[in-house]
């Protein structure tokens, strides 16, 4: 053994470790709305946790908030000391009936046999990891507080999503999209247009306005102007407002497995995994079927019940291309989180497109005399993100559940249901300043005779509506942030992406979503740093087109993501022998070079 050999492996271990125990732990720092709604419980004035994430408690059948605020802080308990034990002592479920065979109130729960849905990986927040920052080490700002102007915008938003949910992509991009759903209540069939849903949106102050004087730091990176077609419902990084909505990753293939295999076609969609490939179009799910817009469906479903993978799906086709943001709701239902950035990798091998200039072994062979594979080539890029994913997962989960533990948007969407008999006072500012777009909501869900005074529960397009862990970050968003800034880092990012035959063109899928057809790319050129960033957003924003995030649970975990990304890397060059530097792209705006 060359002793010289051991103690150099130590040492570098050593240094990575050094390096990440000198990052700073950052202060996680919530918007203190946990505290601050509180109501009169057996004499005590106790939280109502009407702004934080309840799902799965026994839940009030009048009001829809948490039965007993106790059994919010045995979860906190739980989440605070990550033993198993005490997530066993959390209540879970109904009070009526056990745990294991639960007394649900809808029919649609007892027709199922529903099962109750335990929490998802309270815990991980609190593991430990041996690359990368630790899960402590990185952060979100505070969530947007219950009636301020974001987050009445960003809740208006998702109910235009849902709205919205059954138009072609490229209709809303231009303007033209009409709601064609039928209205299942008699008399409350009402004309909803693109046009219609996006003037009501720019009504709103936090898209109004213009003066951002009064805006913390934070907010100010996430202000949106005045939406129009182009730009609504997008991302806010480089190159999301360039061309069709979806970006080209999430559409086209890439070549065969040798350049004598002409059979696939970049417009095919047919990304080559070796000898076999993967075709890009989806489960076509069954337009119009929403769910959760029943009190008692969506009671049920707050308290646990497993209504997952009850959604109905077309068999002609059966599949077809991302066309409408259901579609893409159903990508993101089922997607295994890093697949769509594999894929994405891929294309890009499979393209030849370059790697970043400063990466070694980017010359011709007879001067290189070495290939990457190993170390600077295809294998080590496409295991990094896989890598990166699970990272990107615990840190998320330690926002979630330790830090601001967030109420999802069909909880919210509740609270605005039974504003009168809750009396909120920041609750009713949002019913007043959202009521046209609540007067759309209303039109479109069906009645129900314990809402009366309007039925603004927000249609979701997953039966089980949200998972069971808190909105704010989101896992979909961090995933996609760490794992499109280690293919940013990898390639050359302002290369020109000409998929469908320049960076001036680009496909869209037919109105049937059959095929992929060219369209003139509006707002400038395709760029691999465009592309991914947009694809980042389109799956990320794809889990609020489903109804289950809110865009601020998209922009920071996207930011959140992409700091862990730049710390594994960081970590590993000091593994290499080679002289090579990367220069990463970030999310909001300018590179840094590692």
């Amino acid at each position: 053994m060359n002793i010289n050999r051991k103690v150099a492996a130590q040492q570098t271990r050593i240094s990575a470790a050094d390096l990440a125990y000198n990052r700073v732990h950052p202060l996680h720092i919530t918007n203190g709305d946990e505290q601050k709604f509180r109501r009169v419980v057996n004499r005590k004035n106790m939280p109502s946790y009407l702004a934080s994430f309840t799902k799965g408690m026994p839940h009030c059948e009048m009001t829809g908030l948490v039965l007993n605020p106790n059994d919010f802080q045995l979860f906190v308990k739980g989440i605070d000391s990550g033993d198993p034990r005490d997530f066993i002592d959390t209540p879970l479920g109904p009070i009526a009936g056990t745990e294991e065979t639960p007394d649900w109130r809808s029919n649609k729960a007892k027709k199922a046999k529903a099962k109750v849905r335990a929490w998802e990986s309270q815990g991980a927040g609190q593991t430990y990891d041996l690359e990368g920052p630790d899960s402590h080490a990185v952060t979100m700002p505070p969530a947007p507080v219950i009636g301020s102007d974001e987050l009445i915008a960003e809740m208006g938003e998702v109910y235009a999503q849902a709205l919205l949910r059954d138009i072609p992509f490229t209709e809303i991009v231009n303007c033209k999209g009409k709601v064609s759903c039928k209205y299942t209540a008699p008399g409350k069939t009402k004309s909803i247009t693109v046009n219609s849903v996006l003037k009501e949106l720019n009504q709103l102050t936090w898209f109004k306005s213009d003066n951002c004087c009064s805006l913390n730091v934070n907010e100010v990176s996430r202000k949106r102007g005045t939406l129009t077609g182009q730009t609504a419902f997008r991302g806010i990084t480089p190159g999301d407002e360039i061309g069709p909505y979806i970006s080209q990753f999430l559409l086209v293939g890439n070549r065969g497995v040798n350049s004598n295999d002409t059979i696939n076609k970049r417009s095919h969609g047919f990304i080559s995994y070796g000898a076999i490939r993967a075709d890009q179009r989806v489960r076509y799910a069954k337009p119009c079927e929403d769910h959760m817009t029943h009190w008692d469906e969506w009671l049920d479903v707050q308290e646990g019940a497993n209504l997952g993978g009850m959604e109905s799906y077309e068999n002609k086709p059966a599949y077809r291309f991302i066309t409408t943001p259901r579609d893409m709701a159903t990508y993101v239902h089922y997607d295994a989180l890093y697949e769509s950035y594999l894929n994405a990798c891929l294309i890009l091998l499979g393209e030849g497109i370059p790697f970043d200039p400063g990466l070694p072994f980017q010359q011709d062979d007879y001067i290189d005399h070495q290939q990457g594979f190993a170390h600077f080539g295809g294998p080590h890029v496409l295991s990094l993100l896989t890598e990166v994913a699970t990272r990107a997962l615990k840190a998320v989960r330690y926002q979630k559940f330790n830090t601001h533990r967030r109420l999802r948007p069909e909880a919210l969407a509740a609270r605005l249901t039974k504003h009168k008999c809750l009396g909120v006072s920041e609750i009713d500012t949002m019913v007043n300043a959202l009521q046209p777009i609540l007067n759309m909501i209303d039109a479109k869900n069906p009645q129900d005779s314990k809402l009366k005074q309007g039925n603004y529960l927000l249609p979701m397009a997953f039966c089980e509506g949200s998972p069971m862990h808190p909105s704010y970050g989101a896992g979909h968003a961090t995933v996609a942030g760490a794992c499109v800034t280690i293919i940013k880092a990898f390639f050359d990012h302002k290369h020109p992406l000409n998929m469908a035959g320049d960076d001036t063109t680009a496909f869209v899928p037919e109105s049937d979503g059959s095929c992929l057809i060219k369209v003139p790319v509006v707002g400038g050129k395709l760029t691999v740093e465009g592309e991914l960033n947009k694809l980042a957003s389109n799956i990320s924003t794809g889990r609020d087109w489903a109804g289950v995030h809110y865009f601020t649970d998209y922009i920071e975990s996207l930011r959140m993501g992409e700091q862990i990304a730049i710390g594994i890397l960081e970590e590993q060059k000091l593994t290499f022998g080679e002289n090579f530097s990367m220069t990463v792209p970030l999310f909001d705006g300018g590179s840094m070079r590692i």
